[in-house]
């Protein structure tokens, strides 16, 4: 009983050799070799090319020009031009609003009168200082004989053969004279002050003049552009008053719109401008004459009107991160056909685009190929490859690479699932 079990030792140590040695002497598993057939994949091959930045924005027109008629005067509304209402156009130069002028034509009548009436007084002061010194100059010689007449006087009463009588009278007569003398040339003397006096009279009526002139011109109302009109406050037989608004127009020559671009966007339309260009140069000049803009209402996308950048406003908007651009519209009424064209009215919204300066030997790839930072390459044994790349904007559907591809490059343009790099593919060459 006790050696049953040593009994079964000896089979189970002989079946343990005899794996030991079929294991040994196997051969090991035969390698199957990769039959799976490549998979057909669309590519473009990767070529620089120079390309223009594209941004879009949104805004409201305004009228570039506009005009607020005040009241500088004061009057009854005795007349106003038939087209005078709101939504009107209005050619430029045109009369359209007269006050009562006759307050105003009186006043100029009298400053008129005054400033004749000083005038005449002026000639006649001239006239008086005239006679007055051919008066002097007669005076002063009978002056001179006087005198003359005295000293003679004298002496033959000294010599006893003339009363003193005689000579009381010849020193009466040298007074007299020398008194006369005396008064014209007061006279004379005050001949500048008076006419001083004159000139200062005539110059505040001559002012006073210019002010009723002035006045009377302000009692009509001439347009002084081509305009739409957008509101009216005054009516035939309506007193108005100075500061009183009267019209208020839109220019219809011209038409402006705010557009806000991001700081980004913007740099890249301007980003290949000559480097002597300054900030000044760039807000002044450069952006009229090297971005190209294209405007389009949006309640009809498919009206494009030409656009052009005027100039910048003065400060950058920190908050958004965007540059004010304010492109100028020209003619902005001129086509219109309502309601197949409408016009560039003010605050009417729209949509711009704007072209800037050409990018030279920039790379660029379709966006659908971009994955999460990669792109599929087919490498040059027809093997898939995921190549990291640095992706700097996109526009038209197309994705600018600044690093990790080269001219040459074949980027898949399929989607693969799963995309394992090494699988064998079969690349078909297709056109942009």
């Amino acid at each position: 009983m006790r050696l049953a079990p040593l009994l079964a030792l000896p089979p189970i140590a002989l079946g343990i050799a005899a794996a030991v040695w079929m294991i040994s002497s196997s051969e090991g598993p035969r390698q199957i070799e990769d039959g799976t057939p490549a998979l057909p994949v669309r590519v473009e091959t990767v070529n620089s090319r120079d390309i223009r930045p594209i941004a879009m924005a949104w805004g409201n027109l305004r009228a570039a020009d506009t005009w607020i008629a005040v009241a500088e005067v004061q009057g009854e509304v005795v007349w106003h031009h038939p087209d005078l209402d709101p939504g009107r156009l209005i050619p430029a130069g045109t009369e359209v609003l007269r006050v009562d002028p006759t307050d105003y034509q009186l006043a100029l009548a009298q400053a008129e009168a005054d400033l004749a009436a000083f005038r005449a007084e002026a000639a006649q002061l001239t006239a008086e200082a005239t006679n007055t010194t051919r008066i002097l100059e007669l005076e002063r010689e009978r002056l001179a004989l006087a005198e003359a007449d005295l000293a003679r006087t004298r002496r033959l009463t000294e010599q006893g053969t003339a009363a003193q009588a005689r000579a009381d009278e010849a020193e009466r007569a040298t007074i007299l004279a020398r008194r006369t003398v005396a008064e014209l040339e007061n006279t004379l003397g005050l001949v500048p002050s008076r006419e001083a006096r004159i000139a200062a009279q005539t110059a505040r009526t001559q002012a006073a003049l210019d002010r009723a002139r002035r006045a009377l011109d302000r009692t009509i109302l001439t347009t002084p552009f081509a305009l739409r009109v957008t509101e009216v406050n005054a009516e035939r037989f309506q007193t108005v008053a100075p500061g009183q608004v009267l019209i208020r127009a839109d220019g219809i020559a011209t038409a402006e719109v705010v557009a806000h671009i991001p700081i980004d966007s913007f740099r890249r339309l301007v980003s290949n401008l000559p480097g002597a260009v300054t900030l000044d140069d760039m807000m002044r000049d450069m952006p009229a004459t090297q971005i190209d803009v294209t405007l389009s209402p949006l309640s009809d996308p498919t009206q494009d009107w030409p656009a052009r950048v005027s100039r910048l406003e003065a400060a950058l908007d920190a908050r958004a991160r965007t540059v004010p651009v304010v492109v100028t519209i020209d003619a902005p009424y001129a086509g219109a056909d309502p309601p197949r064209r409408l016009p560039l009215v003010p605050n009417m919204q729209v949509q711009l685009a704007f072209v800037g300066t050409p990018l030279t030997r920039v790379i660029t790839i379709p966006e659908s190929t971009l994955h999460a930072g990669t792109v599929r390459v087919a490498g040059p044994d027809d093997r898939l490859e995921l190549r990291p790349v640095t992706a700097t904007f996109a526009q038209e559907g197309r994705v600018m690479i600044s690093s990790g591809l080269a001219e040459g490059d074949r980027v898949v343009l399929d989607d693969i699932a799963p995309a394992i790099p090494g699988m064998a593919l079969l690349p078909i060459e297709t056109a942009e």
